[in-house]
């Protein structure tokens, strides 16, 4: 999840993300790559070019809806595109990817299959995506902030965050929950004891009315600016992705400031999520596209990503070259007890999609 997939912050982006030039598109020996801002090693696009030759030009998104509304819309000229895991049915369904031709993914082999059984149920033999990066949605805190206006505050249960008497006292600290309904609407449920994957739309609306009591202590919905109002104790309970609070506690240490950060999977229940790697069907440099999904599944490569940007990957073999802290990191890499209570999400359909979208639009309003 690096300022992480979702933090379009100043300064390494510019590092890592190079000028969007539209006509670069056909250019030989070129891979054009659509994903999060800073959501890749350090070094891992220089290294790339070092070591094949082919340039990369890494364009990104601040949602995966938009992300997703550019690729429908098709003709991109992007070469590899990270998306939702989850959105692969709607997507493949619609045309937009490619068919991957693993014999030009000979590391395939180093892709963790147990968590490849869990994507196949969203693209089935994984036959247009790899995994790239896993975690789960939960909320982070600044513990002291927390405890100083709730002393008796259990961190994993969302009453913390959704009680409006207790959402009231963390007003003033600063409270935050993601941009997206696909993140939001199911974790609701969850808390409220109903399907998160349930069909019928309607009871989108008991998350809703779960929400409007406290809305107005909700600073902002955001995915882009949390990590570094968390650090510089600006937010103290932000909705996150599950590598956000390990690169937001990085972020305070290498500022010298000693904050007590913490990231909690509710205790009723999170969603798990993959980032995938896809072609696109119109993509000009396939060949390409696909030596770059290769360099991304050796296990030094995709580990200094996980190094970097705090988010777990899922090559099996990188294992031993991930820091020992953060394989450690429950929050990253969840243990036994904390993916007892994660689920892995069902696709949409167009309904569902069409009413998440209507009912958070009416909780952001108000």
């Amino acid at each position: 999840m690096a300022l992480t997939r979702r933090a379009t912050l100043t300064g390494i982006a510019a590092a890592l993300s190079l000028p969007w030039v539209r006509p670069s598109y056909a250019a030989v020996g070129s891979v054009n790559i659509y994903s999060w801002a800073e959501y890749i090693g350090e070094t891992t696009l220089a290294d790339f070019e070092a070591e094949t030759g082919i340039t990369p030009i890494y364009d990104t998104y601040s949602s995966y809806e938009d992300g997703e509304a550019k690729l429908l819309a098709g003709s991109t000229g992007y070469d590899v595109v990270d998306v939702a895991g989850r959105s692969m049915p709607m997507l493949v369904k619609a045309g937009v990817f490619d068919t991957l031709d693993r014999s030009l993914l000979p590391l395939w082999s180093n892709l963790d299959p147990d968590l490849l059984k869990i994507l196949d149920a969203w693209d089935s033999g994984l036959a247009h995506c790899a995994p790239y990066m896993w975690g789960s949605v939960g909320f982070a805190f600044n513990v002291d902030l927390v405890k100083a206006r709730l002393p008796d505050a259990d961190l994993t249960n969302l009453d913390t965050i959704f009680k409006p008497e207790n959402a009231a006292k963390l007003a003033d600290c600063g409270l935050s929950l993601h941009d997206s309904p696909r993140d939001l609407i199911p974790i609701l449920l969850k808390y409220l004891g109903l399907d998160p994957d349930t069909t019928d739309v309607s009871q989108y609306d008991k998350a809703a009315a779960l929400v409007a009591p406290m809305r107005e202590y909700v600073r902002a919905f955001d995915n882009e600016n949390y990590l570094n109002g968390l650090p510089n104790g600006e937010v103290c309970a932000v909705m996150a992705w599950s590598g956000d609070y390990a690169v937001a506690k990085a972020r305070a240490e290498s500022a010298g400031l000693s904050l007590n950060l913490a990231y909690a999977v509710p205790k009723t229940g999170a969603p798990l999520w993959f980032d995938v790697m896809a072609v696109p069907v119109d993509a000009p440099n396939k060949a390409n596209a696909h030596a770059f999904l290769n360099y991304l599944m050796k296990p030094e490569v995709i580990a200094k990503c996980t190094n970097f940007i705090g988010y777990a990957n899922a090559n099996k073999a990188a294992n031993g070259f991930v820091d020992p802290a953060v394989l450690a990191d429950p929050a990253i890499y969840p243990d036994a007890e904390t993916q007892s209570r994660l689920w892995a999400p069902k696709a949409l359909n167009e309904e569902q999609e069409r009413a998440l979208t209507r009912i958070f639009q009416d909780i952001k309003s108000g």
